[in-house]
């Protein structure tokens, strides 16, 4: 309660010396990996689609707050509804890829990931009409195993990702990683600047702030105070993230799952939305590309070395 107390004094915390990304990963409610054992991909035509509604509402409101978000689309969203991609240009939102199929990366074999983000990436660039360059991986699962999943990446013309998170957990991370953008070669030579997930240090513990379940799991006076810690007081840039699926409260429930995926998956949708709207009141926002661009990447790492 200290730390809370202390945030919500603080003033100008949204001042203008940098600007953080806002990131969407778009993506249904019955794709998360959290559900993966009791919904099998082959069914997800099954299930009612809710994503085209929710992106939307997310659409209005960032139009309605003047801000510019990066969207992860993907594939198999995009090939069935067209719109949402065509709306988020069109808004002038920055397009990335989230892979086509929401496989674990680390799941996968290198052709079929090779395969997949090419099919996801054709698909975007023809649907949205420019050059797609960014990437983010499901579930965050580009770890120690799967780094040569950055070498394809950079093979199929990406110049970025934000896929690495710099945490332990049990479907992700790579703790000790770097914690603010930096550039990585590749084992061929190429380059592609990564993003990471945001945390916050906190007695020496690398504390995710990024968004998603953090957010909704957090009280956001702790969102808010982590967030900016690990900015530095805003002087370095982070990056947010939440789903489409995170908004709605009304989406329909998965029978079957554990009792711990429905608590992540559940636990406050209905104060998601009003909480982004007080972090996109309380910093400032744009789009990954943007938020790179206005202060430059720091370190250089060799892909051998990072893990």
């Amino acid at each position: 309660m200290k730390a809370c107390s202390k945030v919500v004094e603080e003033d100008g915390l949204a001042n203008k010396f940098i600007k953080h990304a806002m990131t969407v990963d778009v993506e249904d409610y019955f794709h998360v990996a959290a559900f993966s054992d009791v919904i099998k991909t082959q069914n997800w035509d099954n299930y009612p689609c809710r994503v085209e509604r929710n992106t939307d509402t997310l659409l209005e409101l960032f139009d309605a707050k003047n801000i510019k978000a990066t969207f992860f689309v993907l594939g198999w969203v995009a090939e069935r509804y067209p719109e949402i991609v065509k709306k988020i240009v069109a808004q002038g939102h920055e397009l990335a890829s989230h892979g086509y199929s929401h496989q674990l990366v680390y799941s996968q074999t290198p052709e079929v990931f090779r395969e997949e983000t090419y099919k996801s990436k054709q698909i975007l660039e023809q649907q949205g009409q420019q050059a797609v360059v960014g990437y983010r991986a499901a579930s965050y699962s580009i770890t120690a195993k799967s780094l040569w999943a950055l070498d394809i990446l950079a093979e199929l013309g990406f110049t970025w990702d934000s896929s690495i998170f710099p945490i332990k957990h049990d479907r992700y991370g790579m703790p000790g990683s770097p914690e603010k953008p930096y550039k990585i070669i590749t084992s061929s030579g190429a380059e592609i600047t990564e993003f990471p997930l945001t945390t916050a240090k906190v007695a020496g513990l690398s504390i995710p702030a990024a968004g998603g379940g953090y957010f909704r799991q957090y009280p956001y006076c702790l969102s808010k105070y982590l967030f900016n810690l690990a900015s530095l007081n805003q002087t370095r840039p982070q990056i947010f993230y939440l789903h489409p699926w995170e908004i709605d409260s009304s989406q329909p429930r998965v029978e079957g799952a554990s009792l711990f995926s429905r608590f992540r998956h559940y636990t406050n949708l209905k104060r998601c939305l009003p909480r982004l709207e007080r972090m996109i009141d309380d910093f400032p926002f744009t789009t990954v590309s943007e938020s790179i661009m206005a202060v430059g990447v720091g370190e250089t790492i060799n892909l051998k070395d990072l893990s």
